[in-house]
């Protein structure tokens, strides 16, 4: 199949039956609605509903979509209502790009224990800047951001990081004034890298007291306390990632530029070259050699376990909100730093929505509304048969679509 035809959902199709099999085990119940519900993505499988032109007769087929968090083909109108909702939270201030990532070394524990040491990632991130804030000379002030997990690389491999937003300055820690970070610079780099690593080790050996933590298959030997230790030891003396980018700018450009982050996935469609003789062929970005693009070949099972790396947890909340912008007292904070500032409140808006998998249904969209006919332009498109979108249960006994 040639560039520019092929999507995630073809690769599932002709591969996905087979995937399992080839691991000697059957997928989870996780993994199985994500490969069933990608690979039948807006087809008759999932329902959908027929428009008929009340003018003319004209007649058009449409089939649901999968509203899976996972799925690249679902994922705009999510986006696109996170931005809605986000452009009534911003300040007329600068807004830095802070981005922290675990050590690959951290790569096997972090896929035995997903919640876990992804939590711990949201936490020791969020404490660092929160912590850093108060306590460094050149702001000691109360921020506030937003964070967004991404789990992975270019080349689909494991590289779980978070992107923070954070607008450039907080609230004094009287509670008296907008305090501002000084110009073109948030905070020292070194100083969160290095808060980070401690506290994220610390909370790990916490949690590995605790027993919250799965060490099985090549993690086994690290059982015992002592070897728990040693394995973490090193990384005490590694320099870990934290990275802040110049300010945007203006607040705008900052939000439509994490837009693209907030409902991305491991890939998209976009990215794919080809799907032929058992292999994929995407495009991926070699940050090493000047973001030049270029071409990587994966055999289909590989592709397909790489991809399966980056599903989450059901339920797990993968952008979060701390400081002045949690959800808890985000307005009344956010009306106090706009008359510290001496900005203007914005209009009152409707209810915003939640970052969920499955939160609008197809078909009371499409019946909502009224589009014009595309064959007569005069008449107006209505739902005449309609067939109900099934079960996640009835999903997951359905069989896997096999391409024409």
């Amino acid at each position: 199949m040639s560039r520019g035809a092929c999507e995630i959902a073809d690769v599932f199709r002709r591969y996905g039956a087979a995937f399992g099999a080839q691991y000697g085990r059957p997928l989870g119940p996780l993994h199985l609605l994500v490969l069933k519900a990608l690979s039948m993505c807006r087809t008759a499988q999932l329902g959908g509903h027929v428009l008929e032109c009340d003018a003319c007769g004209h007649q058009k087929q449409a089939y649901n979509s999968c509203h899976n968090r996972h799925c690249p083909k679902c994922q705009a109108s999510l986006r696109a209502q996170w931005f809605e909702d986000r452009q009534r939270d911003l300040l007329p201030v600068e807004y830095f790009h802070v981005v922290f990532t675990l050590p690959d070394e951290l790569g096997p524990l972090a896929l035995q224990n997903k919640v876990v040491i992804y939590n711990l990632l949201f936490r020791a991130a969020s404490e660092t800047l929160l912590e850093a804030a108060a306590g460094w000379k050149g702001l000691k002030a109360q921020i506030g951001f937003f964070a967004i997990l991404h789990t992975w690389g270019q080349k689909l491999d494991l590289h779980p990081h978070l992107h923070c937003v954070v607008p450039g300055g907080g609230i004094s820690l009287d509670g008296s004034r907008w305090v501002s970070c000084p110009r073109g610079f948030l905070m020292p780099v070194k100083l969160l890298s290095r808060m980070f690593r401690g506290k994220f080790l610390a909370i790990a050996k916490e949690a590995y007291r605790k027993g919250e933590l799965t060490l099985a298959g090549r993690l086994q030997p690290l059982t015992s306390d002592r070897a728990f230790r040693a394995w973490l030891g090193p990384l005490y003396d590694k320099e870990w990632v934290v990275y802040a980018k110049p300010p945007w700018k203006g607040p705008e450009q900052a939000l439509k530029y994490l837009a693209r982050y907030t409902h991305r996935v491991a890939i998209g469609n976009s990215r794919l070259q080809s799907i032929d003789d058992g292999q994929v062929t995407f495009s991926y970005k070699d940050y090493r050699r000047e973001h030049r693009q270029r071409a990587l070949t994966l055999s289909a099972m590989e592709f397909i376990r790489r991809f399966m790396m980056h599903v989450l947890p059901s339920g797990f909340v993968r952008i979060r909100y701390y400081g002045f912008l949690a959800n808890t007292h985000r307005k009344e904070r956010l009306r106090k730093i706009r008359s510290l500032l001496g900005a203007p409140q914005p209009a009152t808006a409707g209810e915003e929505t939640d970052d969920h998998d499955n939160d609008h249904d197809d078909d009371a969209a499409l019946t909502s509304h009224d589009p014009r006919c595309p064959h007569c332009q005069e008449g107006l498109m209505r739902a005449i048969d309609i067939a109900p979108r099934p079960r996640l249960s009835e999903i997951l006994e359905l069989p896997l679509m096999v391409p024409t």
